[in-house]
């Protein structure tokens, strides 16, 4: 049964309690203003998506990069940017206008702003989404994936803890289970919102919540900040807004984030006056494994591949280049989308996996998650990391073999029966392992692998010495299927600088603001149709930052 509704009043709402709406909540209440933050999930799962992180971001020019031979500048992350975003329409003004505002912030205020607050990174950079071998084209040209000590959690950590002080002395009260159904407006200016109260859950993080609704509720305030994140655990919505230059969705895809990620609030904010541009932009992984213990249904987990690995689409057949493990990811998918089937395979030998394989996810590294030394140094040991072994003993999409004929055994029944022949596969390896007997060669692949080694940080955890696949002192042979993996919008409502929604005519919605995913990190799509890795746990930062204070300002 339904009671009376409860009527609450604030100088500011904020719908979302992930990073981005974390981040824009103690930002305004640092300005002393009283904040209600708003989440349909319980208390449990404060944080959002970013607890679930790696913990990666993108910066540029770093203490730790200079200390890894690695030279940058903002003039080069902002080429790599621009070639990898490919801003080519109308609506792109608002997201390239963020983008170089992050961009400035990544070059410079963001560390130490971030190790002001505590925050400390990994000293081994990585190389994320190497690119698509044009200079002026998608990738990174240097490494520049600042991993946080701490995973998710440790990026959390100090807006968690700055919340529950403010909250402590009564500038911020946190309403969970309360689902916003309404961003309320009058004269065209948003002040406040209204939705049902959810009975409250016991579930675990990500995991179902339940919504029975037991109550109303209306936030009456001078300013609101959707921060409610995207859509990747809204499948349905996914495939609605699937864009034709990818080919047909797929039937069957792994989720990454639990099933609250809904993309509701975006139709409820487009209803309040906001314009939603570049739904059609999304971010979405071909490495996908099914999670053998899952947290929410249909779970999936990212591997982080190395770029040894042998990639092959369902029939067998070897990707082209530039389309390597950890280079394009988009570039892949549109091409796998190509293919007719829904998995592609990764061929790779032991040594590969134990120098190669990471998973990710905060609940996959324990001992970065967990900031453990003793755990952290097991990576240089011989053997697979813990996460990676749980999932080939575990795993259904891994088949581990003695020889090439059993391993091709493996894989027709993982994937569908028939498709692959040991004869053709054996075809595949024995051209590239060909190109390993001398030095020279025109394998691309075998040439980025000898080329990146020469950074210290791909030679020392990342990139497994150059070697023949179906040599057995490599062994056992490893197969693992990849599924689509569901993750990011890059489009959302569009934003001025200010963070301000702005309404299909252009003009700002007053009283309304974005941040996080929500605003496609910034703007409505600052990542254009790529994005670079370390971006999102950024975008989230900076628009959060923005978006906090401006509605402070009001």
């Amino acid at each position: 049964m339904v009671d009376s509704r409860e009527v609450i009043h604030a100088d500011v709402a904020v719908v979302g309690a992930g990073l981005a709406g974390l981040v824009a909540t103690v930002e305004a209440a640092d300005a002393g203003r009283d904040v209600v933050v708003l989440d349909q999930e319980p208390p449990q799962s404060l944080g959002g998506q970013a607890h679930w992180s790696f913990g990666g971001l993108f910066l540029v020019g770093s203490p730790e990069q200079r200390r890894m031979g690695v030279r940058d500048s903002l003039a080069l992350a902002r080429q790599d940017w621009l070639g990898s975003a490919q801003f080519d329409r109308p609506e792109d003004y608002w997201p390239r206008a963020w983008a170089e505002a992050y961009l400035e912030s990544a070059a410079g205020e963001q560390r130490a702003w971030l190790h002001s607050l505590g925050v400390r990174f990994f000293p081994v950079v990585g190389w994320a989404e190497r690119g698509d071998g044009r200079a002026e084209g998608h990738g990174n040209s240097v490494p520049r994936f600042h991993i946080v000590w701490g995973t998710g959690p440790g990026v959390l950590a100090p807006f968690i803890r700055r919340a529950r002080a403010h909250a402590d002395a009564a500038r911020i009260r946190f309403l969970f289970r309360h689902r916003v159904d309404e961003v309320v407006t009058h004269d065209a200016a948003a002040t406040g919102v209204r939705g049902a109260r959810l009975a409250p859950s016991s579930a675990e993080r990500g995991k179902a919540s339940g919504r029975d609704v037991v109550g109303e509720f209306e936030v009456e305030a001078g300013a609101v900040v959707v921060a409610s994140g995207g859509m990747g655990g809204n499948l349905e919505m996914v495939r609605r807004l699937w864009p034709q230059r990818m080919g047909t969705p797929p039937a069957s895809m792994v989720a990454g984030v639990p099933a609250h990620v809904d993309g509701r609030m975006l139709g409820i904010a487009e209803a309040a006056g906001a314009r939603l541009i570049n739904a059609d932009r999304m971010w979405h992984y071909t490495e996908g494994l099914r999670n053998w213990d899952p947290v929410w249904e249909n779970h999936g987990v990212r591997i982080l591949p190395g770029p040894s690995s042998v990639w092959l689409d369902a029939l067998g057949r070897r990707l082209p280049a530039p389309l390597f493990p950890g280079f394009d990811t988009l570039g892949t998918l549109r091409h796998l989308r190509g293919t007719g089937y829904d998995y592609s395979w990764f061929v790779l030998t032991q040594s590969i996996i134990e120098k190669e394989f990471a998973l990710s996810g905060s609940e996959q590294n324990p001992d970065l998650t967990g900031r453990n030394l003793r755990l952290l140094a097991s990576r240089v040991r011989p053997g697979a990391p813990g996460p990676v072994k749980a999932f080939m003993e575990h795993g259904e999409d891994f088949v581990v073999a003695d020889s090439l004929g059993k391993l091709v055994e493996g894989m027709n029944r993982v994937g569908e029966p028939g498709l692959l022949t040991e004869a053709a596969v054996r075809t595949v390896l024995e051209a590239r392992d060909a190109e390993i007997a001398n030095a020279f060669g025109k394998d691309a692949q075998v040439t980025f692998l000898r080329s990146h080694r020469r950074y210290v940080g791909d030679r020392l955890i990342r990139v497994a010495a150059p070697h023949r696949i179906l040599d057995p002192r490599h062994g056992p042979l490893v197969a693992v299927r990849l599924n689509v993996l569901t993750r990011k919008a890059l489009g959302g409502l569009e934003t001025d600088l200010s963070a301000r929604c702005l309404s299909p005519a252009g003009h700002a919605v007053p009283g309304l603001f974005a941040a996080g995913e929500a605003a496609g990190f910034g703007g409505g799509g600052m990542m254009g149709y790529n994005a670079l890795e370390g971006t999102f746990l950024g975008g989230c930062l900076f628009s959060g930052r923005v978006a906090g204070r401006a509605a402070a300002a009001g």
